[in-house]
């Protein structure tokens, strides 16, 4: 089994692309986030589902997998401290420098919606919003609840990896044996029920409970959902039986996942906002979202892995470094970016495309001027010093060059 995964690069540029034009697409539809356009509305929520239920469940695994290729090398220390040296310096730039641009257009736009009288209650100058923000001071609250800072918002994803990783690294012993137990659990058509059976046990039990916050120290229906799969990334990292099975499920997880899909869109649009559904089917539309995901997840591994296993070249390999990078800023560029273009009432046809140009525009230059200055490398996820990186394999968490072991 060689260490070059192409495939999985691929797969991590794909679900972190996807991830970067969702957030293109909260800012325009109807569901709660940090900033919303004037004109949001429900047209463009059936295509947001597509991605909705197995995106981030991806890039868990595919996380754990990446930790895999990394532990077989290195020892629980050096791994520890490998990765802790990588996920904590991007992290403490989001939540310090990055995140804040995010809160405060978040704060300025509750504002705007509120009363005259009622706004003046909150004064926001931009002379004191960040010694309010990093001191958690501000009283920013509305109808709908406070804004705790300081906070990471879209970085959750690698504040709960360093979480995993942490967790992770006792089980190291046990968790090298069990990939042929796993390989038995999901056999067969098993591939589909195991995974499924378990992910929808979560939803329909610790979902209603739990829900998802992204505040780690409550989300523990996510966390189930994510370590586990995080854990099960691991496990297969190397089992090779699985991508094959993959691979030859793919078209039939695809129609699978697509039905699934179409049945969630018949369902939101018989229960809007208001219209109750009953208990039993919510239940089971709970259970029919977690086929909707590992379905779409084994397809998308099973393409992958047929097609892209082999598929090195200059533009994987930039792409695979870029992408974290791209993952840090994007979110504050949108947010900024958004609520300035939403102000100019462009029509959509010219501000949409407008804002998804931006944000690619300054995620390049975000990247770009930061890979070239040696002391902003280690903020932005990359290898404090740049290499040549042909022909090694990729951590595909981060995009780390790092030498096969052996000859």
């Amino acid at each position: 089994m060689t260490d070059r995964r192409y495939d999985l690069d691929w797969l991590r540029i794909v679900a972190f692309g996807l991830l970067i034009l969702y957030h293109v697409g909260m800012f325009y539809v109807t569901w709660d986030w940090h900033v919303k356009s004037s004109r949001a509305s429900e047209a463009i929520e059936p295509l947001m589902l597509l991605s909705n239920p197995w995106r981030l469940t991806l890039l868990f695994l595919i996380s754990g997998a990446a930790t895999r290729f990394m532990a077989d090398k290195l020892s629980a220390w050096k791994l520890t401290s490998s990765r802790m040296g990588r996920l904590w310096p991007p992290l403490l730039l989001a939540v310090f420098v990055i995140v804040p641009p995010q809160s405060y257009y978040e704060i300025v736009e509750a504002l705007q919606a509120m009363p005259p009288a009622e706004a003046a209650r909150y004064p926001l100058t931009l002379d004191n919003f960040y010694l309010k923000y990093v001191t958690a001071s501000g009283a920013w609250c509305d109808a709908d609840g406070c804004l705790t800072t300081p906070t990471y918002n879209h970085m959750w994803f690698v504040a709960y990896l360093i979480l995993y990783t942490l967790a992770l690294v006792p089980l190291l012993p046990l968790l090298r044996r069990i990939p042929k137990a796993v390989g038995l659990l999901i056999a067969g058509p098993l591939l589909i029920v195991t995974p499924w059976l378990i992910m929808a046990a979560l939803r329909v039990t610790l979902f209603p409970i739990f829900g998802e916050s992204h505040d780690f120290r409550e989300d523990w229906y996510l966390h189930a959902l994510y370590f586990g799969v995080f854990l099960f990334g691991f496990a297969i990292a190397k089992h090779e039986p699985f991508f094959e099975a993959c691979v030859r499920w793919r078209w039939a997880a695809l129609a699978i996942a697509l039905t699934c899909w179409a049945a969630l869109i018949v369902y939101f649009n018989a229960h809007p906002d208001g219209v109750a559904p009953a208990e039993w089917l919510r239940m089971l539309m709970r259970a029919v979202r977690e086929l909707d995901a590992w379905c779409a997840i084994v397809a998308a591994i099973g393409f992958a892995h047929r097609h892209l296993k082999e598929a090195d070249g200059p533009v994987r390999r930039l792409l695979t470094q870029a992408i974290f990078p791209f993952y840090l800023i994007h979110q504050t560029i949108i947010v900024a970016a958004g609520h300035h273009l939403d102000a100019l009432a462009l029509p959509l046809w010219i501000e949409a495309p407008l804002l998804i140009g931006t944000t690619a525009l300054g995620c390049w230059i975000f990247f770009d001027l930061g890979r070239r200055v040696p002391a902003l490398r280690v903020w932005i996820g990359l290898p404090s010093k740049a290499g040549p990186t042909h022909g090694r394999f990729k951590d595909t968490t981060t995009g780390e060059a790092r030498q096969p072991s052996g000859g």
